[in-house]
């Protein structure tokens, strides 16, 4: 290349040095844009055409970067194939993996894909986003998260069973892992995904991930078949990554037997329509079993007037039992305010609350202190920039061994400032 190119400036060469090394040993041109923390997704539409990317401020963007012939595609597609001990052809063009790095990845090959290859690339983040981050990008507010950090640990009795729903890319297995964080360490968690993207601060996890067939059609392992398995393991709490089929029933059937704390994401636009969307094909929860999910989070993704991606938790809503037939309403305890860019409550008692304090034995005024320290020790760690997901654990569970200290400590801090 020194030789070879010896016209050219020293950064120029060192970009083609690197090209090559890409090519080699690498993923080629993706590299380039998976080494970009500020990218979301990498989306390859096909040969000769412009690489798309979504980035985390300023959405879809085009690059200036293209697979030029199906054969460079190929490769690179072939080779991360190869590295999840997969292949990819024309009688088996389609391919679902995750990198070394926990990147998720979507991959097709001609005759299915027209215009060429494609490739689609949900980054996985090395440094997972907490709490306190999501604070500071206002998906959440402190006395939203104080309220979901309660509901999730259940004061110790009846942890919460929760979904979050939303489109896709609207943040909802990011909200889904913040929830996890809520969880105690001491617990046994159980994680069930299609693509493993969930990282939580718990030693005693257990991840599975599904398997499709093999070129043979045979060997699959569902996401119903490892709930099923779920169930024989004794777990503490269960998480599936996406709800989305036969194993929704098996979930509810599971929060209708003394699983508490379930969580889990589904696709969906409100709260509303996440029941019916439960109770239709292919889904089919029967409607007797609704009363045992505790807690919707509905999320979007939204645009800022200068067009930068925001995503907020636009409903909260409690799932509340009508009559002993299992006949439910919602009811919305926080809203999102477009106006004024917040999570407004709406004025309705909540019933969880309700049912925590009577069943720890409290009163509610009681309760709604328990919550101000919660409140307290998020403003704390918000104002102090402690983000890593480990410190937010940290400080998380010091709070369930001796939440008076941990205040103590926090208010003693607050008032040296």
């Amino acid at each position: 290349i020194e030789r070879r190119f010896s016209e050219l400036p020293f950064s120029k060469r060192k970009d083609i040095a690197r090209l090559v090394v890409n090519n080699m040993v690498g993923y080629g041109l993706l590299d380039f844009l998976l080494d970009d923390e500020q990218l979301e997704e990498i989306m390859v539409i096909g040969t000769g055409k412009p690489i798309y990317v979504i980035h985390s401020n300023y959405g879809s963007c085009i690059t200036n970067l293209k697979f030029e012939t199906d054969e460079d595609a190929i490769r690179i597609v072939e080779k991360i194939a190869a590295s999840v001990g997969r292949r990819i052809d024309k009688s088996s063009p389609l391919l679902d993996a995750r990198l070394p790095d926990g990147s998720r990845v979507n991959a097709t090959v001609p005759p299915i894909s027209i215009d060429g290859p494609t490739i689609t690339i949900r980054k996985f983040k090395a440094d997972p986003l907490t709490v306190v981050n999501l604070i500071d990008y206002r998906t959440l507010s402190i006395e939203v998260s104080a309220y979901l950090w309660m509901i999730v640990e259940g004061l110790g009795i009846k942890p919460g069973n929760i979904l979050t729903a939303g489109g896709a890319g609207s943040g909802k297995t990011t909200t889904l892992n913040v929830l996890g964080s809520f969880i105690p360490t001491t617990e046994r968690v159980i994680t069930i995904e299609d693509t493993a993207e969930l990282t939580l601060p718990i030693e005693h996890v257990v991840r599975f991930e599904t398997k499709p067939p093999n070129v043979e059609g045979v060997g699959e392992i569902t996401m119903d078949d490892l709930v099923k398995n779920t169930l024989r393991m004794r777990p503490d709490r269960i998480i599936v990554g996406e709800v989305r089929g036969a194993e929704a029933r098996t979930l509810f059937t599971a929060m209708n037997t003394g699983h508490d704390g379930c969580m889990g994401t589904l696709h969906s636009n409100s709260a509303k329509e996440t029941i019916i969307r439960l109770t239709n094909p292919p889904m089919n929860v029967p409607k007797i079993m609704l009363p045992a999910l505790n807690l919707i989070l509905m999320q979007n993704k939204i645009y800022s007037e200068d067009s930068k991606i925001l995503r907020r938790i636009t409903e909260v809503a409690e799932v509340v039992t009508e009559d002993e037939e299992g006949s439910i309403s919602l009811n919305y305890v926080y809203i999102y305010e477009p106006k004024d860019d917040r999570l407004v409550l709406t004025g309705q008692p909540s019933i969880l609350k309700q049912k925590l304090s009577k069943l720890r034995g409290i009163t509610v005024k009681e309760l709604e202190e328990d919550l101000k320290g919660r409140e307290k020790i998020l403003r704390w760690m918000t104002e102090n920039n402690i983000v890593k997901i480990e410190d937010v654990s940290k400080i998380i569970n010091r709070y369930y061994a001796d939440s008076k200290t941990l205040l103590e400590e926090v208010e003693i801090h607050t008032l040296n400032r």
